[in-house]
């Protein structure tokens, strides 16, 4: 035991040496450190999480109680609170409540961006976060398929605001709220800016800690639209581990990159087919796709799924399986995934230098 006096300056100072491991910046700098509390050999730590999401909660509370006790605690209790971090805004930039943005793209149609969006969107509720869903596909809109029956439903411009829908707790807006089933929307790029602009900045959001963006495949019309109009916390691109999709997701990579979004990460989507009955898995598109893009992005992997078909019933019965089957293997690495990517972006928003750079798959 050290014979420094145990106050609360001594138990700051020992924090000091406790880092965030995602950031790599220790507690106090980051300002997590909101409370501390000293009676006797019995101390209480309070600390704010930049997400509710965050992946290593258990890890930074192990490490905080061993900083205390090293300098002298006994009885060290760690209680967690959590603010995401917001990224820096433009003073005339639309969504000032909203504190992140994140595009969910890809470089080519097919490979489950929507259903990752859906999935990726009521996971990081589920962790605890505000969040919304806007579906940007404005041609091939599947959000009111996919999240079913709306708690609200989304309301016509009501003195200039555009009220969204409620699914599941998250706020949504998509064109096919308005639009007949089937119904075909042949739109030049003008009106397809303008759709994506009332989206923007006339449907009322409110304070959000993420809203998640459904983008079309391509990198056209939609997605320069959406780069102008707000500050984007950065995309992550969705791929199938077949050589063909990565090379479309690279190009959807160098154009976020030539508009300055960061890349937050790739997810890889039909990674391979687990036998519910046996255990057997099968590479059905082959395997390490994926990884590989990340590489050569220098970016992280975010996470991998299985193919499972109660993922594809699910979104066919508006109960996608992040909220109808909570406990499956898939819904379980959904949840993963979404403390994995909260994390990044914490990491993004208070590291701003770190960029990633492209080469060569």
């Amino acid at each position: 035991m050290s014979d420094t006096k145990l106050d609360v300056e001594a138990v700051r100072d020992a924090l000091r040496g406790v880092m965030d491991p995602e950031i790599g910046r220790d507690l106090v700098s980051l300002g997590m450190v909101k409370d501390i509390q000293v009676a006797g050999d019995q101390v209480t730590v309070k600390v704010e999480l930049t997400t509710p999401a965050c992946p290593l909660r258990h890890q930074i509370g192990k490490d905080v109680e061993a900083a205390v006790r090293a300098v002298g605690g006994r009885d060290v209790r760690v209680e967690f609170t959590s603010n995401v971090a917001s990224r820096a805004k433009d003073e005339k930039a639309a969504l000032k409540e909203v504190k992140h943005v994140i595009a969910v793209a890809s470089g080519k149609g097919g490979v489950g961006k929507s259903t990752v969006a859906v999935n990726l969107a009521l996971a990081l509720k589920e962790h605890g976060a505000v969040v919304g869903l806007l579906d940007a596909d404005v041609y091939g809109p599947s959000l009111p398929q996919m999240l079913g029956q709306a708690a609200t439903p989304a309301l016509a411009a009501n003195e200039g605001r555009i009220e969204p829908a409620v699914h599941y707790g998250l706020k949504t807006m998509s064109v096919g709220f308005f639009v007949e089933r089937g119904q075909a929307i042949v739109w030049r790029g003008p009106l397809v800016h303008k759709l994506l602009s009332q989206f923007v900045e006339d449907v009322h959001w409110g304070a959000l800690d993420y809203l998640v963006v459904d983008l079309p495949p391509g990198t056209g019309d939609p997605q320069l639209s959406l780069s102008q109009l707000v500050g984007l916390s950065g995309a992550v691109m969705v791929t199938t581990p077949q050589e063909v999709a990565v090379s479309d997701v690279l190009k959807g990579c160098s154009m976020f990159e030539k508009v300055g979004v960061p890349i937050l990460g790739i997810i890889e989507n039909m990674s391979g087919y687990v036998c519910p009955s046996c255990g057997h898995r099968e590479e059905l598109f082959l395997s390490g796709g994926g990884k590989r893009l990340a590489e050569a992005v220098g970016v992280p992997l975010l996470g991998q799924i299985p193919i499972d078909p109660s993922v594809a019933r699910g979104g066919d019965a508006g109960v996608p399986v992040t909220v109808g089957n909570k406990e499956s293997p898939v819904a379980q690495i959904f949840m993963e995934i979404a403390g994995v990517l909260a994390g990044r972006i914490s990491k993004v928003t208070l590291s701003p230098s770190s960029k990633p750079q492209l080469s060569a798959v």
